[in-house]
C-alpha cells in the first residue's frame, strides 16, 4: 500500500515506518523535526529510515515541514492517491502543556484540521490517528473503557487530543471519511523520548543522580512496549473503520457511531506500580536508584489501565510484552546508542 505517516521522526512514527518498509509498503513520511527534545536523536532516526529503505529497495520519501502549514500537506499528499494515512504528529507531553499551550493549538488542533481537510479532498480510504490515555482524565473507573465518557481532561494536552476525536467524528459523519482514533497507554522502548520516565530514570541512575518519583511513587501505569503499539496501529489501519449497524442514538456508544468512526485503546492491559518499573530498570543496569519522593504534579493521574477488548475483537490483537523484556531492550539500546 501507499501510506502517509506523519511524525515519522518521532518515537512511535520511526518504529512504525520501519515496519511498513519491511512489509513492502510505499511510505511518505512527514515531520517538522522541532526542538521539543534532542533534534540529533530525531535526525538519527531519519537517517536510519533511509538506510532501511535503501536496504530493502523500498519507495520512501520524506517531507520536512510543519503540518500547520497547508503547503506541507500539499507536498506530502502529492498527486498519487494514498491508500492509508496514519497521523502521529502532535505536540506531546503533559507537563509542557501547562507552560506552552499555544504549541498544542498549532500542532494538535490546526495541524489536525489541515489533515482532516487533506484526507477529505484526497478521498483517503482510511485515516488512523493517535489519541492518548490522558483523555480519561478524572475518570477512576478501571480498566478504562472506550465506551465511557471522557469529558473531564486534567490538562490541555488531553483536551486537544479529545478534541481530535470529536473533530474526526464530524468528518466521518459529514464526509463519510473512515477514521480510527487510538488511545496509547504509556509507550516505552528503544529510541524513546528523552522526556519520558524510562529514559530519564536510566540516565539518572547511571549518573548516580536521584530520580524523581511523583505522587510519592504511588503511580500505577499500563506501560506498553512500542512494538506492541506499532502492531496495533498497523492492524487498525489495515482494517478500515465502518459504521456500527447496532449504534443507537438514544443510547450512544462514544467509541463507535452510525458513521465510519471508532476509538480503540492500545495498552498492555496489565498495570504496573511505578516501584516495580524502577526495579526492572535497576536489574537491567545492575545499579540501585536514589529515590526522591515528591507530591502529585498538576495534571497527573495516579493510575492508568486499558481495557483492550474492543481492539482484540476488531483486529485480533492484544499487546503482551512483559515489562522485564521491554525495559531490557531499551537499556541495551541506550547503552549502545550512548556508548556506555
Amino acid at each position: 500500500m501507499r501510506v502517509l505517516v506523519t511524525g515519522n521522526a518521532g518515537f512511535i512514527g520511526f518504529h512504525l515506518v520501519r515496519r511498513l518498509l519491511q512489509r513492502g509498503d510505499e511510505v511518505v513520511g512527514v515531520d517538522s523535526v522541532n526542538d521539543y527534545y534532542d533534534v540529533d536523536l530525531k535526525e538519527r532516526r531519519l537517517d536510519l529510515l533511509q538506510v532501511d529503505a535503501d536496504k530493502v529497495g523500498a519507495n520512501y520519501r520524506f517531507v520536512r515541514g510543519n503540518l500547520a502549514d497547508r503547503e506541507t500537506l500539499d507536498r506530502a499528499f502529492g498527486s498519487t492517491p494514498l491508500d492509508r494515512v496514519i497521523h502521529l504528529a502532535a505536540q506531546a507531553g503533559v507537563r509542557y502543556s501547562l507552560v506552552n499551550p499555544q504549541a498544542y493549538v498549532e500542532s494538535n488542533l490546526i495541524a489536525f484540521t489541515n489533515m482532516l481537510e487533506a484526507c477529505r479532498h484526497a478521498s483517503v480510504p482510511h485515516l488512523t490517528y493517535a489519541s492518548t490515555s490522558s483523555v480519561y482524565g478524572a475518570n477512576t473507573s478501571m480498566p478504562f473503557s472506550e465506551k465511557e465518557g471522557v469529558d473531564h481532561p486534567l490538562q490541555f494536552y488531553a483536551a486537544t487530543k479529545r478534541a481530535n476525536e470529536l473533530m474526526a467524528h464530524s468528518y466521518s459523519h459529514l464526509f463519510r471519511l473512515p477514521t480510527t482514533g487510538l488511545r496509547f497507554f504509556t509507550v516505552y522502548g528503544p529510541w524513546g523520548r528523552p522526556d519520558m520516565a524510562l529514559f530519564l530514570f536510566t540516565k539518572k541512575i547511571l549518573a548516580g543522580e536521584p530520580i524523581q518519583l511523583f505522587n510519592n511513587g504511588d503511580h500505577t501505569r499500563d506501560f506498553t512496549f512500542v512494538a506492541d503499539i506499532v502492531e496495533g496501529i498497523m492492524r487498525s489501519s489495515d482494517d478500515i473503520a465502518a459504521a456500527n449497524p447496532e449504534w443507537q442514538s438514544d443510547r450512544p456508544d462514544p467509541s463507535t457511531s452510525n458513521c465510519p468512526y471508532r476509538i480503540f485503546n492500545i495498552g498492555n492491559n496489565s498495570p504496573v506500580p511505578l516501584a516495580a518499573y524502577v526495579e526492572a530498570i535497576e536489574r537491567c543496569l545492575n545499579k540501585k536508584a536514589v529515590r526522591e519522593f515528591l507530591p502529585l504534579q498538576p495534571g497527573d493521574v495516579p493510575s492508568t489501565y486499558a481495557d483492550v477488548s474492543a481492539l482484540q475483537a476488531a483486529v485480533g490483537y492484544k499487546p503482551a510484552t512483559p515489562i522485564a523484556d521491554g525495559v531490557k531492550q531499551f537499556v541495551e539500546w541506550y547503552r549502545e546508542y550512548y556508548g556506555i
